[in-house]
């Protein structure tokens, strides 16, 4: 059975106390002499150069696979078609937690030439001195690839502090509500569903509830074991679209009118039992609800494409037979009308992922020629033919999920108007604070007032009192 991976508390603190070992100069190197100044771009290697790539899975893992069978020898290809002795070497992963790992490793100055990265590591590894911006490791060289013009600016800048680029974004996602059409059909709901207010979300679920009680109306990721997924899958979305925001006109929001009508949007999914609270307390909580989704036992999730390519798909951990006519989507609605943040009317948020390049590469140029290659129209098409999923190249998406009408759905209408997490390193402990929050709402530990005040103090306690705003 195919899991949904996830950390540990006490790996976040490993992480944590690396972060300040690199930031009290664990590492006798000094990468940042110049103040993280553009270099000149570095002179060709006349010598043999061998570079190392890692990717946190292992064969028969597609990424993998284009790696070893496309990247590699296209890339090595390419340099001996330019007289140059380039080899790569892949370093399998598969390791429960990643990050730290990647955070030990270049904490001491050692680790792969270059490495797959999440979004959201971007802050912290900046902060801590682990990564440096990629003009500082090779030089202004960086502006002129080509894919920028290809990549939109949100989503190259999911991979940028303080306006400076670390890495190169190569897919994203988006957030939507997926639906079993088959369930809708036999409720009595309409299989086109597009809800345009959080009432209509509610009144199709009490439907469900009524017609068909033997399913679970709907699910909203919440609570602590759901770690990331009860932010980004759930609260922030929501928090969206009652026109608020997590960081707003340089500080943290904390307890606000959106946070609470946010809150009470929480209170009446779970009160009203149209969703399943024990399902958020428990490790396995997310798998299940794939798994009860893809059974026809669940009837309406917030999700990413993910659970389309990855989690349903023939391939993923829970298939469905027929998914395209089971499985329905939508855009998420704001509370009402124009009432979403910036004044729209449908959010949503993303993720994504892409490469860094270590700062300690003995080949800073020959590090970027495979990280850009990696990136280019061709490879990212082959990697695309191979898994079809959304990309942050828009010309790529154009042809490579063409007959995905899913992942087509995002590209063109949902990454329009999404949000990305605040670039800020602070984030993973906010990130803890929320799913806290939420659990001790649905778990009915805290009513909306004290939970919401409690998170303000706590947001306090992580960003300073100054740094955070309330109403």
């Amino acid at each position: 059975m195919k899991t949904y991976l996830r950390g540990s508390r006490f790996a976040a603190a490993i992480f944590a106390s690396v972060l300040v070992l690199a930031a009290c100069g664990g590492d006798d190197s000094d990468p940042s002499d110049d103040d993280g100044a553009a270099q000149e771009a570095p002179e060709p290697s006349d010598d043999p150069v061998h570079l190392t790539i890692s990717h946190n899975a292992v064969r028969p893992d597609v990424v993998a696979v284009w790696i070893e069978d496309y990247v590699i020898p296209e890339f090595e290809a390419a340099m001996a078609a330019e007289g140059r002795e380039v080899t790569v070497e892949h370093i399998e992963g598969g390791v429960d937690d990643y990050k730290t790992q990647l955070a030990l490793d270049l904490s001491v100055g050692e680790g792969p030439d270059i490495t797959s990265f999440d979004q959201f590591w971007t802050a912290e590894f900046a902060a801590g001195g682990l990564i440096e911006p990629l003009e500082t490791v090779v030089g202004d060289i960086v502006n002129d690839w080509e894919g920028w013009d290809q990549i939109p600016e949100a989503v190259s800048g999911s991979l940028a502090v303080d306006g400076q680029q670390y890495g190169i974004p190569l897919g994203t996602d988006g957030r939507v509500l997926f639906f079993r059409t088959d369930l809708f059909e036999q409720a009595g709901l309409p299989t086109d569903w597009q809800p345009t207010s959080w009432d209509e979300i509610l009144d199709a679920a009490r439907t469900i509830q009524s017609e068909l009680p033997d399913v679970i109306p709907m699910q909203l990721n919440a609570g602590v074991n759901m770690e990331e997924a009860t932010t980004l899958q759930g609260f922030i979305p929501i928090l969206l679209g009652a026109g608020g925001d997590l960081y707003a006109d340089g500080s943290w929001q904390g307890d606000t009118p959106q946070l609470r009508e946010t809150l009470e949007f929480y209170s009446t999914v779970f009160d009203e039992g149209l969703a399943d609270s024990d399902m958020q307390l428990v490790t396995d909580g997310r798998d299940r609800s794939f798994e009860a989704f893809a059974d026809g036992n669940l009837a309406i999730m917030i999700e990413s494409d993910y659970l389309w390519r990855g989690v349903i798909n023939p391939d993923g951990g829970f298939p469905i037979d027929g998914r395209e006519d089971l499985v329905g989507w939508a855009l998420i609605p704001a509370q009402q009308p124009g009432a979403g943040i910036n004044g729209q009317d449908f959010v949503s948020a993303s993720g994504g992922t892409g490469r860094v390049i270590n700062p300690n590469t003995e080949h800073p140029l020959e590090a970027w020629e495979l990280l850009s290659f990696m990136g280019s129209y061709e490879a990212q098409l082959d990697w695309v033919e191979r898994e079809p999923r959304i990309t942050a190249r828009e010309d790529v998406n154009e042809v490579g999920i063409a007959e995905d009408p899913m992942q087509s759905f995002v590209a063109e209408e949902v990454l329009p108007l999404t949000w990305y997490r605040p670039g800020f390193e602070e984030y993973p402990q906010v990130s803890e604070a929320i799913q806290r929050m939420v659990e001790n709402v649905i778990a009915g530990r805290s009513d909306v007032d004290s939970a919401a005040q409690e998170f303000h103090s706590n947001l306090e306690g992580i960003v300073g009192a100054d740094n955070v705003s309330g109403e």
